[in-house]
């Protein structure tokens, strides 16, 4: 399925299901970041890295000094290395795949992970159009997939393969995974942490603050279902469950609605507080909202850097 023609629709506007219907991860993404989303973050400097990407065969011409003798003398096979572009950037992006993240409030919306999914493969080609590096950890109660920060053309392929997989975990280890990304991320860079923070917050803060320690930019898109801000979920007695923890309670949601919004008014608030003393950026968005407009503000900052 090929992409619509881009016209006057701005596609970083769009409803996220009209985006859905577009197809493939790849299709949401190359129309998102061909649209509207390219140029969020140019790069500053150009460079050449020594980084070591692969081998290619040689080729008549080809400047010997990029051959590897050592392979030459072993195998005798002529090879060529090839080193990644330098970039300004070197990103990691952790998504939260736990089971909480596969809940809607209701059939004709995007749960939050297939929300989230879309975010993550606009960002990941976003930043790997301008020459950065992207690399993603999927996590719940463990780590299910860890794929380095990488500038190459395939990586985009890789990532989105890996958005596929499964995840689902009745839990979710934010603080190993960050820590993960703190040792993949090992020079000057950015995390991207992609969840609906249903998480313990002093775990999130400590590696938060280990990652903001280490020079690394912080970015937390906390995705939001509407109705866990509204709260309006019907009128009838409703069983509500824990989608993580499996606990349940029979109540009306008048009887609770007021407590509920205030707590996670409260919830909220805290997650701000937190992350902004530690100089991370906390961006709320909600699964039905168009995210050309939350992502631009949440990386704002990060466009002004040198």
């Amino acid at each position: 399925m090929s992409a619509p023609a881009t016209g006057p629709l701005r596609p970083d506007l769009m409803d996220p299901r009209t985006l859905a219907a577009l197809g493939r991860l790849e299709v949401i993404s190359r129309w998102l970041v061909d649209g509207v989303l390219n140029g969020l973050h140019r790069s500053p400097k150009k460079g050449f890295s020594v980084e070591f990407a692969e081998h290619r065969a040689y080729q008549p011409g080809d400047d010997l000094r990029l051959m590897d003798w050592k392979v030459a003398a072993r195998a005798d096979k002529w090879l060529i290395k090839q080193y990644e572009e330098e970039t300004n950037l070197r990103a990691t992006i952790v998504l939260d795949v736990s089971k909480s993240m596969d809940w809607a409030s209701a059939p004709t919306l995007l749960t939050k992970r297939q929300y989230a999914e879309q975010v993550v493969a606009a960002l990941s080609l976003l930043l790997l159009r301008q020459r950065d590096a992207v690399g993603l950890i999927r996590f719940d109660d463990q780590i299910r997939s860890a794929i380095k920060p990488a500038s190459r053309q395939l990586q985009f392929t890789r990532l989105v393969a890996a958005l596929g997989e499964s995840g689902g975990g009745p839990a979710s280890d934010a603080g190993s995974a960050l820590r993960q990304a703190a040792q993949a991320v090992k020079r000057r860079g950015m995390v991207v942490l992609v969840s609906d923070l249903l998480l313990d917050p002093q775990d999130v803060d400590d590696a938060v603050r280990v990652l903001r320690a280490q020079g690394h930019d912080v970015a937390v898109l906390h995705i939001l279902d509407p109705a866990e801000r509204s709260f309006e979920l019907g009128v009838g007695e409703s069983l509500f469950v824990d989608t993580e923890g499996g606990e349940s309670l029979a109540a009306t949601p008048a009887e609770v609605r007021e407590a509920y919004v205030e707590t996670v008014a409260e919830a909220m608030a805290e997650w701000r507080a937190r992350l902004s003393a530690s100089g991370a950026v906390y961006e709320p968005i909600l699964t039905t909202e168009p995210f050309g407009v939350p992502l631009r503000r949440a990386f704002a900052r990060r466009q002004r850097l040198p």
